[in-house]
């Protein structure tokens, strides 16, 4: 398994958040990328659309599925990875740096509580491999 940077939170559903001040960058993490195989197109939200926690981002299509992407948290969108559309594999490359899909800015950080930590994703991806 790809290592889990311990940095960021995550959910069930293998969306990692990066939270810097109110803004959280959302991206699918190694693991989902791998399972997907190679990634051929991503659709993302549009800037100043609104995020609803647990609502679809957008879909992620690869070779072997198409899979919808969850919001973590609610809030505006403030930016999309645009280069994203343009070169989707990114987020087999590097799921984690230039493979990131949007950028939100939080209503209610709170939701932040319900994702979970790095050791606890690591045990819902070990539990799922089985």
């Amino acid at each position: 398994m790809a290592s889990v940077p311990t940095s960021l939170k995550y959910t069930k559903d293998h969306e990692w958040v990066k939270v810097e001040g109110n803004i959280a960058t959302i991206g699918v993490t190694a693991f989902a990328a791998e399972q997907l195989g190679d990634v051929v197109y991503v659709e993302l939200p549009k800037v100043g659309a609104q995020a609803k926690a647990g609502a679809t981002m957008g879909v992620v299509e690869s070779t072997k599925a198409v899979s919808d992407v969850f919001f973590p948290v609610s809030g505006t969108i403030k930016e999309a990875n645009e280069p994203l559309a343009d070169a989707p594999e990114t987020i087999n490359q590097d799921p984690y740096e230039k493979g990131w899909f949007i950028k939100v800015e939080m209503s209610d950080a709170s939701e932040l509580e319900k994702l979970w930590d790095a050791p606890k994703y690591e045990e819902h991806v070990k539990a799922s491999a089985h």
